[in-house]
């Protein structure tokens, strides 16, 4: 029966046609999800890609993008499968100097980009630079700690300053040492040479080759090392002029003369500061 009785036949079917039209529609079927629509090749691949695009992104940049303030957050893994690049912000004494890391270096946009220059004031630099000790060197000590200065310590520093300060060094990295410094081989390029900082100052007579029993680093360039020093006390280069002068020239300052190595120095101070202490006891 048609209702309303006024409505025409062609009019009633119209709507119910609509009305089963409208109830197939897809809107109205609930959403059915299964595996096969995941393990679809459009839909797989695309993401396998993208999941492996960001997990590559994430390790490059904690492995390689970001910057480590200071030696404490460098990872052991590091030590001796990473090199730290960066600008050396400081020198204060013969062998060891202030790195400001710059990971990536004018690559990633330091020293050009916004937001990316290394800090000129040392307030800004606090907490900020990791501290480097060359590896497989000794230069003479500074006066500190009420200590007097060894000879040639002011002319290792001096050179030291005019070589690296302000440049940008890589720092081949072996371990922290207990004055929370990191041992490195560090090289620094002069003109169109990459030069190793360590082997230059043997060469110059300024340095000597590390005496330790253990605990010495040289990375794989100990024979070099001890060659350069042999040809400067040959030469007769820096300290070893004096050494030579002293009676010290067949050793490391172990011989009948005045001249003493860093070691040895460093040695001497040691004892007598104990028997200072013992004998104010």
């Amino acid at each position: 029966m048609r209702w309303p009785p006024w409505s025409s036949q062609s009019s009633s079917t119209t709507s119910e046609d609509d009305i089963q039209a409208a109830g197939n529609t897809p809107s109205s079927k609930k959403p059915s999800w299964s595996l096969s629509s995941f393990l679809d090749p459009h839909t797989l691949i695309p993401t396998i890609i993208l999941t492996t695009l960001t997990l590559s992104g994430l390790h490059l940049y904690r492995t390689y993008l970001r910057r480590i303030p200071v030696a404490g957050n460098i990872q052991p893994i590091f030590f001796r499968h990473r090199s730290l690049f960066g600008r050396v912000t400081s020198v204060g004494d013969g062998d060891n100097f202030r790195l400001f890391h710059t990971p990536g270096g004018r690559l990633a946009g330091w020293d050009w980009f916004p937001g990316r220059k290394v800090p000129i004031q040392r307030e800004e630099l606090k907490d900020r630079t990791i501290h480097i000790r060359l590896a497989g060197v000794d230069a003479p000590e500074l006066a500190h700690f009420g200590r007097p200065a060894q000879p040639y310590s002011t002319e290792a520093l001096h050179w030291l300053r005019s070589y690296v300060l302000h440049r940008r060094v890589r720092a081949y990295i072996y371990k922290r040492d207990q004055y929370d410094r990191v041992v490195a081989t560090v090289y620094v390029r002069r003109g169109l040479l990459r030069r190793d900082v360590g082997l230059e100052m043997l060469k110059r007579g300024l340095a000597t080759v590390y005496e330790a029993k253990t605990g010495a680093e040289f990375g794989d360039m100990k024979a070099r090392y001890e060659f350069a020093e042999w040809w400067a006390k040959k030469r007769r280069r820096g300290m070893w002029a004096a050494a030579m002068m002293k009676g010290g020239g067949n050793s490391k300052g172990n011989g009948d003369g005045d001249w003493e190595s860093p070691r040895d120095y460093k040695t001497r101070m040691a004892l007598l500061e104990e028997q200072q202490k013992r004998g104010k006891k």
